[in-house]
């Protein structure tokens, strides 16, 4: 499927986009995570493209050829959503669909801007308040490169060696994913033209914007939401508790089987098949979840 380099002109700047797929279906908006852009998402963007979707893929705040200037806090990043959904689908709701920091951006949108959003779907990262309550040491464990951004010169240590550190980081959050050279490439490419930016999301979580974050993402989000975890993410680890006092509309969280952190890009099929089920029907196959955590709002 064809996907076009679009821009839009928004209040930080101009904001480039692969746009594709039906002009007249459901207007869908994927946002990306770290480290990471929209082009390695080509065949899951391709795959909701064929779901008769008209899809849209930023890149995000820091990620150049976006503009890579701050600041990073939650309020900001979400506002270049909020101000992309109002110029690209200005009278019609979107779903949203975010990975990682995409996911974080997806859940503060839905409780900033619940009227502009359909439905969303967030991508390996839980409820933000579910993810920071209750930490585990095996979590804490993983988390390490968020201390090690913290500090001074760990933006020249990322990009080492053309990126050794990111590449290891990639193969650790989904062992069984190999990105193709050409995508890997690409990606360097681009995080050479970004870098230290995508380091400050992470830099920002330690300040005033993250809690104002929270107190917004205390209360109930009242868009419906699936949520899908791959259960072999060594990032981020599947949640182990009911947290469904977080939402107040539908909500679905899927643990899968065998897949990592870049669960999109392992099983682009699969994956938007479950997101086409859970849109068809308001949950998914339960003979299809094999995970025990995986659980279901009874209001949907």
């Amino acid at each position: 499927m064809d996907f076009e380099h679009v821009t839009f002109d928004l209040p930080h700047g101009t904001f480039h986009a692969l746009q594709g797929g039906d002009p007249t279906g459901q207007p869908t908006i994927f946002l990306h995570g770290f480290p990471d852009h929209p082009p390695t998402a080509k065949a899951f963007l391709d795959e909701l493209g064929r779901q008769g979707r008209y899809v849209l893929a930023p890149w995000l705040r820091g990620y150049a050829p976006s503009p890579t200037a701050g600041p990073f806090d939650f309020a900001s990043l979400t506002g270049d959503v909020v101000a992309l959904i109002d110029q690209w689908s200005p009278r019609r709701q979107v779903d949203l669909i975010g990975h990682d920091w995409g996911a974080f951006i997806t859940y503060d949108t839905t409780v900033t801007a619940p009227k502009r959003i359909k439905r969303a779907v967030t991508l390996a990262i839980p409820h933000p308040l579910t993810f920071i309550g209750r930490p585990r040491p095996a979590q804490l464990r993983r988390s390490w490169y968020m201390v090690f951004f913290q500090l001074p010169g760990s933006g020249m240590i990322a990009r080492a060696r053309d990126f050794a550190l990111i590449d290891r980081l990639w193969r650790q959050w989904s062992p069984s994913l190999s990105l193709h050279p050409a995508l890997r490439a690409e990606l360097h490419e681009h995080l050479g033209a970004s870098f230290p930016a995508p380091l400050k999301y992470y830099r920002a979580m330690t300040r005033l914007g993250m809690l104002k974050a929270a107190r917004r993402l205390s209360h109930p989000i009242t868009v419906p939401l699936l949520h899908i975890h791959g259960a072999e993410d060594d990032c981020i680890l599947p949640p182990n508790v009911d947290d469904r006092r977080r939402y107040a509309a539908p909500h679905v969280r899927a643990v899968v089987p065998d897949l990592g952190h870049f669960l999109h890009i392992e099983a682009p099929e699969a994956i938007a098949e479950r997101i086409a089920t859970w849109v068809a029907s308001g949950s998914l196959d339960p003979r299809g979840e094999t995970n025990p955590t995986a659980v279901q709002n009874p209001k949907g």
